[in-house]
């Protein structure tokens, strides 16, 4: 197989034939091979018979090709649209692991093919070292075939060697400040998990330190919204203040400015984040909607997500200039920030829907019914959530055409790295495409990151999550599986293992989907593990409205907000704090879990529940293997459950009981993963991990207890 030919236009660096990997910088003046700072493309998952594609799901700049080819027997394609915008790939192998490849003007670059089973039972492997500038990894079991690539070049020097793959470092990657290598692989029983391995000018990154904010897979999210997060000025402080609407979804002053004022004060560099996500800032309306029933109000727009101008601040929340000297502030922090946009509905007061009313789907359904609230099936991508909150027919191109437009007006005209999508399926594809499409090729030197939101199955939630539409989506099913098993006891430790295990699987080992301690749309956790919010509360909105919602056990809702932190810092994908989870904020649904934050005058509790939440953080800022680490478990029963995460022969041992009963496991590790001495890096108390020779490990769990030990 040849090797092929990229540019890494992160790295900022002119190149020179120096090697087959590289290209000349003459080649790329165009910008044509410019790929963005995606460095690693999704690959394409298939199953048995013909599935169908879109050559920009994978390259978006890249509307069309000169060709499509591959050198696999197992695979036959065929284009169904001029110059390969859409083809067609068709196997009948059970198990696959290959690649096609894209050409333009004579140079091509990979999209590796994914096809058959994940064999999460058997198989598994990961990087221990580099030997004589190949990089080792090992399997539990014998590898029947593998590929690697750097960024999206296939390697051509890959060995195996029964359970043992080796990979040549390419010479050329010593000139790009940062680039990456993927690897591939395959047994009789399945396919292996892959592995994911930062370089830094050749390479491989080993040390934490020299990971840096622009590396997805090390963030940590930080969500907030804006009026309920902190009031940096009065001058724009303003209120509805009518006897419609109960001072509870009034505007409370939160503001850019405030937002500044935590940067500048430390607050998240203090707690650890790196990505700082801020609800919508468009200008939304000045008058009352919408209407709550005992007791009865009105709502202002204080959460952002009525839209009447999409491409103006509100006043409220500050300046365009307040908004450059966040961002600008922000990054010299080293943090990224990422902006909640809303695309599926505008406000039915905005000038452009008053000048093309006909852009909405239709309000009533054929029976007669309204089309409000009907989230799933055949009405998915036409309901509205509510009557003045039109939805947008984006499948038509006259729609999505000017509103891909307005999304992107925020990345250019200010220094975003990236959005987080509300409502992501009720939006057809096409406008993710169009979206994404444009972005990469008007801007390929920016690196936008995209997470969006979607509650559904990991078949629905993985359709999104492309090179070409969006980079991640929030794991809800993980949330929800762990908020289950963490409250309720007849639930069972299983469900949540083999949850990550299902979304490793449908998204890739190194995905960087969202791990929520909760959000705006949902009770606090803390109050549903303490046990003064039910999980069967049938209007767990109602709640917030007539009594003072608290925490209720607090011994055990703040070690069940502990349990859930510890495995969302510690499981593949990005962990995300919702304001007020760092140190235990009880409450109800939407608005009760919407109060302002508070920054001081913790109980004791709070003042433990935060210092934990940082001490999580911290551990998984400064392990490789909790953020590159190639994940396994050791163990599983219906209360506890221990597994490890392996980087470049450094590993991570995660122990969770959940129940109110101690736990005592001897796990043995991957013959590979040699155990001589480990450190406890963060635990609950009386929590332990020991080695016990010949790859066995003891790991004592109290009650409702974790351990991360370190290798």
């Amino acid at each position: 197989m040849r090797l092929k030919s990229i540019l890494f236009v992160a790295c900022a660096v002119v190149v020179s034939l120096v090697a087959a990997y590289c290209i000349s910088a003459e080649s790329t003046a165009n910008g044509k091979w410019a790929v963005g700072n995606k460095a690693t493309v999704v690959p394409m998952t298939i199953k048995t018979g013909t599935t169908s594609h879109y050559l920009t799901d994978y390259y978006p700049q890249w509307a069309g090709a000169d060709d499509v080819t591959t050198e696999d027997a197992r695979l036959s394609l065929t284009a169904t649209a001029e110059d390969w915008a859409e083809f067609d790939v068709t196997t009948e192998a059970e198990v696959l692991v290959s690649t096609i490849e894209v050409w333009h003007d004579g140079e091509p670059l990979s999209i590796v093919v994914l096809g058959g089973k994940r064999d999460t039972e058997g198989s598994y492997m990961s990087s221990t070292g580099v030997k004589d500038g190949r990089i080792i990894i090992e399997a539990t079991v014998p590898v029947t075939e593998a590929l690697a690539l750097w960024q999206n070049n296939t390697i051509e020097k890959v060995k195996i060697e029964g359970s043992t793959i080796s990979v040549a470092i390419p010479e050329c990657a010593a000139d790009y400040d940062r680039s990456a290598v993927r690897v591939f692989a395959a047994s009789e029983g399945g396919r292996f998990n892959d592995v994911l391995l930062p370089l830094e000018r050749g390479e491989v990154v080993t040390d934490a330190r020299d990971i840096r904010r622009q590396d997805h897979q090390s963030q940590v999210l930080y969500s907030l919204m804006i009026d309920r997060f902190n009031n940096g000025t009065t001058a724009n402080d303003w209120k509805i203040n009518s006897p419609e609407v109960l001072d509870k979804v009034d505007y409370q002053g939160g503001d850019i400015v405030g937002i500044t004022e935590k940067i500048e004060d430390g607050f998240f560099t203090d707690l650890g984040i790196t990505t700082i996500w801020i609800s919508p800032i468009t200008q939304n309306p000045e008058d009352a909607w919408g209407q709550n029933v005992n007791p009865d109000t009105k709502f202002s727009g204080y959460h952002g997500y009525w839209p009447i101008y999409n491409t103006k601040v509100d006043f409220r929340f500050g300046t365009d200039e307040e908004l450059r000297t966040m961002l600008s502030m922000a990054h010299a922090e080293e943090m990224n920030v990422i902006l909640d946009y809303v695309a599926n509905h505008l406000h039915i007061d905005s000038p452009v829907l008053k000048e093309h009313p006909d852009w909405t789907t239709d309000l009533y359904l054929p029976d007669g019914r309204k089309n409000i609230g009907q989230w799933d099936g055949e009405t998915r991508l036409t309901t509205w959530f509510d009557e003045h909150i039109p939805t947008l027919d984006t499948r038509r191109d006259e729609v999505c055409d000017p509103m891909t437009d307005t999304a992107l007006y925020w990345v250019r005209n200010f220094d975003f790295d990236g959005y987080r999508h509300d409502a992501c399926k009720h939006i057809p594809l096409n406008y993710w495409r169009m979206l994404t499409h444009k972005m990469k090729s008007e801007m390929p030197d920016r690196d936008v990151w995209q997470i969006g939101e979607t509650y559904g199955d990991v078949e629905l939630i993985g359709s999104y999550v492309k090179s070409g539409m969006i980079d991640a989506q929030f794991d809800f099913n993980l949330y929800h599986n762990s908020r289950d098993v963490i409250v309720d006891e007849a639930r069972s430790m299983r469900l949540i293992a083999a949850t990550v295990e299902e979304s490793e699987a449908a998204y890739g080992s190194h995905h960087t989907m969202g791990n929520i301690t909760g959000n705006h749309d949902k009770p606090r956790f803390i109050s549903l593990a303490g046990g003064d919010m039910s999980l069967w509360c049938p209007d767990d909105k109602a709640e917030g409205w007539h009594r003072e919602v608290e925490v209720g056990d607090m011994d055990k809702g703040h070690a069940g907000l502990q349990l859930l932190k510890a495995i969302i810092t510690t499981v593949p994908g990005v962990p995300c704090i919702y304001q007020g989870d760092e140190y235990g904020v009880p409450g109800a649904n939407d608005p009760d879990n919407r109060d302002m934050m508070r920054f001081d005058g913790y109980n004791d509790y709070q003042e433990r529940e935060f210092a934990q939440t940082k001490a999580l953080i911290a551990e998984r800022r400064s392990s490789m293997p909790l953020m590159y680490g190639d994940y396994r478990t050791l163990y599983v029963d219906d209360e506890a459950w221990v597994f490890v995460r392996h980087y470049m022969g450094e590993w991570a041992i995660v122990g969770i009981n959940v129940r109110g009963e101690a736990k005592s496991i001897e796990v043995e590790l991957p013959a590979f993963a040699e155990c001589d001495n480990l450190e406890v890096a963060v635990a609950t108390e009386g929590a332990a991990a020991k080695c016990l020779g010949e790859g066995r490990i003891e790991v004592v769990l109290p009650a409702y207890g974790y351990v991360i030990a370190n290798k």
